[in-house]
């Protein structure tokens, strides 16, 4: 996102070059306009404008982008097929488009008679010959990345990434969604500094050269996007997540005027917010005396350039101190009074840091969840910022969409039964397939989503949850979304208990360590407010389940399955298994998403030897 920003706003973002066309009466209305916002403290002139005119140009953009996609939206079936063909012609000359004979195929029917729905071992065989350096095979350009999704419910899959997908994601996507939070949120038009937690990738590389790794690049790619961030460039580069998000939280206390704190994920946040819980002496420390900690492994050049950015500020360590005295309930507001928005994703396995940073850190700030997006490319965009329910509309130009009813995923053969935007129906949820820019065709990505309305003619829809993340040791299928909606309601009725985070095993993966022979769900939580839970309280979690699932019940009451093991696990038990989860994965920290059930026997072993 942040390279296709800088492409667009790097020329009218250079100062000299706008001075020297601007009027004097201009200058006077521009200046005018500037000084009338809210801005950083410690800002240059030169910042100030680069800032302004990137904003400006961006808010144009939006309306732009928000404009097409209302038109759009009137006309679904015709966007769609526009944008299927698009995507067909520019790949009909690879040795995939030539095998599907991509040329000859004029609608949509046409394309899903020719083409099969697919999974990802369609793609494993010619993504390799990618990765290799043959040219051609299922996209016409080289891909800029080899993209590595976040495996949350399987092994990580390996994915083109292409300009255009990126391209799209900042028009369709970003435009669109900065357009929205401005109308919804008019105090971001200001221009306050973001900080931006983020953390360097590392990338490895192909046969051929192309990097592989997480789908992101970093901000401090264009000095036109610093200017938008308290963290210095220097800081973006440094390899330990631990250092970098000390260096992101040290100069974001520095700055008292944060307007934002953005994320992909608001997991990343309240991570952020829990490390600032366990250092905050050290980072008083540090701007006290105007240094960056002498504990934190950085290179001699990164550590000099950073530190001179760093003045003691007695004045601000005392501001900071009596906060955080105070506690951490409601820090934020008090760190950062003018702090307008927190914008991070926190919905599917992200909804519960969102309801614990709503809850504690971030009290009375409002949140944002911009976007509905994966590896695979931009899927949809939430255009209703201030409702507390989390709906995206789909965009009808990021790629061709098909649905397989929910009721058919089981079925032998359930790609006959794929319908297009205009068929589905309200309060019917989905199994998304999708035919992006870079060259999956009618993939099946494992997205169940939920039909909650429409928006002109295009659907508008609420994650539900990934297929491989659904527990089912009898066929009973309880997803995510219901079940952390019973584990929620259980731990209301667990006086003073607090969830940090949870995940589920499956009895089978776990063999003789599972504690009984019936198929059951191991269960393992991390709670604050509470040392121990009563057996009586554990099986309120089963009762939950049971009222939410009439099949959960009655295999239940028949005895096919077993009583849940709810396990009590120590504090930081979630952070250390993040950990081992990224490391196996490849995944980067930006990208990381918590999973929900265990597939692997190694990390259910991890947390039943953290069981309190």
């Amino acid at each position: 996102m942040d390279h296709v920003y800088r492409l667009i706003v790097m020329d009218v973002c250079r100062p000299t070059a706008v001075l020297g066309v601007l009027s004097l009466g201009g200058m006077a209305l521009l200046w005018r306009d500037i000084s009338s916002k809210v801005k950083g403290e410690n800002r240059t002139l030169s910042s100030l404008l680069s800032q302004y005119f990137a904003v400006k140009v961006v808010g144009w953009l939006g309306k732009r982008q928000r404009g097409k996609l209302e038109a759009d939206t009137q006309n679904i079936r015709q966007v769609q097929e526009e944008t299927l063909l698009k995507r067909l012609r520019k790949t009909a000359d690879t040795r995939y488009g030539k095998q599907y004979d991509f040329s000859s195929i004029k609608d949509c029917e046409a394309f899903r008679t020719r083409h099969p729905v697919t999974t990802y071992e369609h793609y494993r065989e010619l993504v390799a010959r990618v990765a290799a350096g043959e040219e051609k095979v299922l996209i016409a350009e080289k891909p800029l990345i080899l993209a590595m999704t976040s495996g949350t419910s399987g092994a990580s899959a390996m994915l083109l990434s292409t300009k255009d997908t990126n391209t799209e994601f900042f028009l369709q996507g970003v435009a669109v969604c900065l357009d929205a939070m401005r109308r919804a949120f008019p105090a971001t038009d200001s221009l306050q500094r973001t900080t931006k937690l983020f953390y360097s990738p590392t990338f490895r590389q192909s046969e051929a050269g192309i990097p592989i790794g997480p789908n992101s690049s970093t901000p401090a790619s264009s000095r036109h996007m610093l200017n938008l961030y308290t963290t210095p460039a220097p800081a973006f580069q440094v390899p330990s997540e631990r250092d970098t998000l000390y260096l992101h939280l040290l100069f974001a206390l520095k700055d008292p005027s944060v307007g934002t704190l953005e994320s992909n994920f608001a997991s990343t946040v309240f991570y952020a917010f829990s490390a600032l819980q366990e250092r905050w002496q050290e980072l008083v420390e540090d701007i006290k005396l105007g240094r960056v900690s002498p504990a934190l492994a950085l290179e001699p050049g990164v550590r000099a350039s950073l530190e001179g950015q760093m003045k003691p500020d007695p004045e601000r360590a005392t501001q900071l101190l009596t906060h955080f005295q105070q506690g951490f309930v409601g820090i934020a507001r008090r760190l950062w009074p003018q702090l307008n928005l927190v914008l991070a994703v926190d919905s599917g396995s992200n909804q519960i840091y969102g309801e614990m940073l709503r809850e504690r850190y971030c009290q009375g700030i409002p949140f944002y969840s911009p976007f509905y997006a994966a590896t695979e490319g931009l899927i949809g965009v939430n255009l209703w910022p201030e409702e507390e329910r989390r709906r995206y509309l789909l965009c009808p130009r990021s790629m061709f969409c098909e649905f397989l009813p929910e009721a058919s995923l089981d079925q032998e053969t359930p790609e006959k039964h794929t319908l297009l935007m205009e068929e589905v129906q309200e309060g019917h949820s989905y199994e998304l397939v999708v035919t992006n820019a870079s060259g999956l065709f009618r993939y099946r990505m494992g997205d169940i989503v939920k039909v909650v309305g429409f928006h002109n003619q295009c659907p508008v829809v609420e994650f539900q949850y990934r297929r491989g993340q659904m527990l089912s040791v009898r066929g009973e299928k309880v997803s995510e979304v219901m079940f952390l909606g019973a584990l929620k309601r259980a731990i209301s009725q667990w006086p003073g208990a607090q969830l940090v985070d949870y995940c589920c095993a499956e009895s089978a993966i776990m063999g003789e360590s599972c504690g009984g022979s019936d198929p059951h769900y191991q269960v393992f939580v991390e709670l604050k407010g509470v040392r121990n839970l009563t057996e009586e309280q554990r099986y309120k979690l089963d009762q939950c389940v049971q009222e939410d699932s009439a099949v959960y019940k009655s295999f239940r009451f028949k005895g096919s399955i077993g009583p849940m093991r709810v396990q009590m696990v120590a504090e930081g038990a979630f952070k250390e298994l993040r950990k081992q989860m990224m490391a196996f994965s490849n995944t980067s920290a930006n990208t990381f998403k918590m999973h929900r059930v265990l597939r692997r026997k190694e990390y259910a072993d991890f947390l039943l030897g953290k069981t309190i």
